[in-house]
């Protein structure tokens, strides 16, 4: 495990680097990545020029945690129920396709209230989810800035710790909230425990390994530009 206090120092350093004097806005889910994101933005930032959105489907349980995180921080937010625009846009039954429609609506809001207060939006996606493609493309995936993208996932608890994060938030079970009762763990077949020690380079059953090399190799579209033809 590295030095996560040095760690800390160090994005902090690069979120004031890049960001510059603009205002950040976050997606504040009440899960742990974003709460970490939001809590390292503010140590950069401080209160004043970091904004949360919260952009729950109807009533979601996590609204509660994320409206902790913005209270415990002490930031302005803006709260969107994305039900209305999300439904206009069903057209089937398949929970993965409404699920990435949910998440690329919430990257257009998030751009919107950038786009209005002359500020950039900043993801939450860690190296372990990013690694398999466990995120949207065009949706969460879309963003200025990916502070926690060289953090695995079982540093992100950790770090969550050091930054005294609600418990609660740290130890419910990982949800991306797409649907009742998704999980993360159980949508990728896999904890990321076993997640992490693959990437790390340590030994994992061969079942498990496959079915990560899987998705490595299925999601590498979504961590480049798209082609190009030449001519």
């Amino acid at each position: 495990m590295r030095d996560l206090k040095d760690v800390e120092n160090k994005i902090v350093q690069g979120i004031r680097s890049y960001v510059g004097p603009k205002n950040v806005f976050i997606g504040i889910s009440g899960g742990i990545d974003s709460a970490v994101t939001a809590f390292l933005c503010v140590k950069a930032l401080g209160n004043k020029r970091v904004f949360g959105i919260l952009m729950p489907y109807s009533r979601q349980v996590d609204i509660d945690d994320a409206i902790t995180v913005v209270n415990q921080l002490n930031i302005k937010y803006f709260k969107k129920d994305i039900k209305p625009l999300v439904d206009q846009f069903k057209i089937s039954d398949n929970r993965f396709v409404n699920g990435n429609i949910m998440s690329r609506v919430r990257m257009t809001i998030a751009y919107a209230y950038a786009n209005h207060r002359n500020g950039l939006v900043i993801g939450t996606t860690n190296k372990s989810e990013m690694a398999v493609g466990y995120f949207t493309k065009y949706g969460d995936g879309g963003c200025d800035l990916e502070p926690i993208a060289n953090l695995y996932k079982t540093e992100i608890f950790e770090l969550a710790k050091l930054l005294n994060i609600p418990k609660n938030i740290i130890v419910k079970v990982p949800s991306a909230g797409l649907w009742d009762s998704q999980t993360d763990e159980t949508e990728l077949g896999f904890t990321y425990v076993d997640l992490d020690n693959f990437l790390q380079g340590e030994k994992t059953k061969p079942e498990i390994e496959s079915k990560i090399k899987k998705l490595i190799e299925s999601s590498e579209h979504k961590r480049c530009l798209p082609p190009t033809i030449l001519v």
